[in-house]
């Protein structure tokens, strides 16, 4: 087998330590230098002089939790390529399985060019995604609480969530705390609900007439804490995100390299279902520049949202989706459900034309994948967004819309058969 690259080194990665095989092709001879280093930032910069001493072009590393990220941010300072390898693909053969055999197994395929190198954006971009990946994370312990919260209060025969939408909204907060405070009774408790509440107030004090104790109290006290706490850090998170792209874009004018994150975002947010917050969260999973990957597909491919290869002796075994990024694959889910409210629009009319065939999750999803193929295109051509509007698929081609409609005649048991008219003389 050919090499591709002489010079490299596979680097096999834990907690503490990590083991580097240096693998030069000399003529026909390889030879192999093995060596353990410290995980360290001191051992790292051994780690990194004594791959530029060797001469190595090309290194590359699994990516394994964490632990990968400090060893890319020391190795990035020297003069070779970094490969991040995904840890699925790259598997040694069985029975072989040491750190040093494992290091070496890594140089070997890096050598033959077996290695597909995972998307590893900028720093900036990094920071940006874990933000935004933390305020994920903290959104979901909040709806955590204010589901417990909602449980004591069906303990304590307190139905607040039958008469109000949102229990920790204005009104919701107001009666909440109140009950922490002592307060029990129901009429006074429903004078604090805001009168557009749609609610009557005997349905509300009805409803707020329950059975209190200091434990409830004290569990309502400590869950309302929490939901407070995961506010403000949300609200905190999303000061240093607009701190971070203002840095960002005024990087951009200085150097004029590419267009600025907020006019990126001004761009997205013409989608339908897509807000501010969502085109946030989509450029820091894949960045602003579409070069790196070549077509639409291959974004679709690496976000999870087209169907898997699985097939064997001829059959389909599955066409479930594919693994790909859980963070992004989530959130244009959950646009796709927000697009699909638009009336008059394509993203309408492709859930509700899917929805019948396949149901409603396959819709959400396809409708997910067309909004990913409209955000590419946006980055890469810097087009703005033209709606293909709701009667898209009935002005296709007349042969492709008749094929469609006689398999529909078929499936209810019809033997159609099409005679084109005689055109007029």
């Amino acid at each position: 087998m050919e090499v591709i690259h002489p010079r490299c080194c596979g680097l096999d990665i834990h907690k503490e330590s990590v083991v580097a095989c240096v693998r030069l092709a000399l003529g026909d001879k390889v030879i192999r230098e093995v060596r353990t280093f410290e995980t360290t930032t001191s051992g790292l910069l051994l780690l990194l002089a004594w791959l530029t001493e060797l001469g190595c072009t090309h290194v590359a590393m699994e990516a394994t939790g964490v632990y990968w990220k400090p060893v890319w941010n020391i190795l990035s300072d020297g003069d070779f390529e970094l490969v991040l390898a995904n840890a699925a693909h790259i598997k040694n053969v069985p029975g072989r399985k040491t750190d040093i055999s494992d290091a070496a197994w890594i140089a070997d395929l890096l050598a033959h060019g077996l290695i597909r190198s995972s998307f590893v954006p900028e720093q900036e971009i990094q920071e940006l995604r874990e933000l935004l990946r933390t305020r994920k994370q903290l959104g979901r312990q909040q709806s955590s609480h204010i589901k417990r919260l909602q449980k004591t209060l069906e303990s304590a025969n307190v139905k607040l969530d039958s008469v109000i939408t949102d229990i920790v909204g204005k009104s919701g907060r107001a009666i909440i705390q109140a009950l922490i405070a002592g307060e029990t009774d129901p009429v006074k408790l429903a004078a604090l609900a805001d009168r557009r509440i749609k609610a009557s107030a005997q349905e509300l004090r009805e409803a707020l007439r329950g059975r209190l104790t200091n434990h409830h109290r004290f569990l309502l006290h400590l869950h309302l804490q929490h939901i407070e706490f995961a506010d403000a850090a949300i609200q905190d998170i999303d000061r240093n995100v607009t701190a971070l792209i203002s840095r960002m874009d005024q990087e951009v004018e200085a150097g004029q390299t590419r267009a600025s994150f907020q006019s990126l975002i001004s761009l997205l947010i013409t989608i339908p279902g897509i807000d501010v917050l969502a085109a946030r969260i989509v450029l820091s999973e894949i960045g602003p520049d579409m070069s790196r990957f070549p077509t639409a597909g291959h974004l679709l491919s690496w976000a999870g949202l087209c169907p898997r290869n699985d097939e064997s002796a001829g059959k389909r075994r599955s066409n479930r989706l594919r693994k790909g990024s859980a963070w992004l694959k989530t959130l244009l889910v959950q646009c796709a459900w927000a697009a699909r409210r638009k009336k008059g629009s394509y993203f309408n009319a492709q859930f509700y034309r899917l929805t019948d065939r396949r149901g409603p999750k396959k819709a959400a999803c396809a409708v997910a994948a067309s909004l990913l193929t409209t955000i590419y295109h946006m980055l890469k051509d810097g087009t703005q967004f033209a709606d293909l509007g709701a009667d898209h698929f009935d002005r296709r081609s007349k042969e492709v819309r008749a094929k469609r409609l006689v398999v529909q005649l078929a499936k209810l048991g019809f033997d159609a058969r099409l005679t084109p008219l005689a055109q007029a003389a």
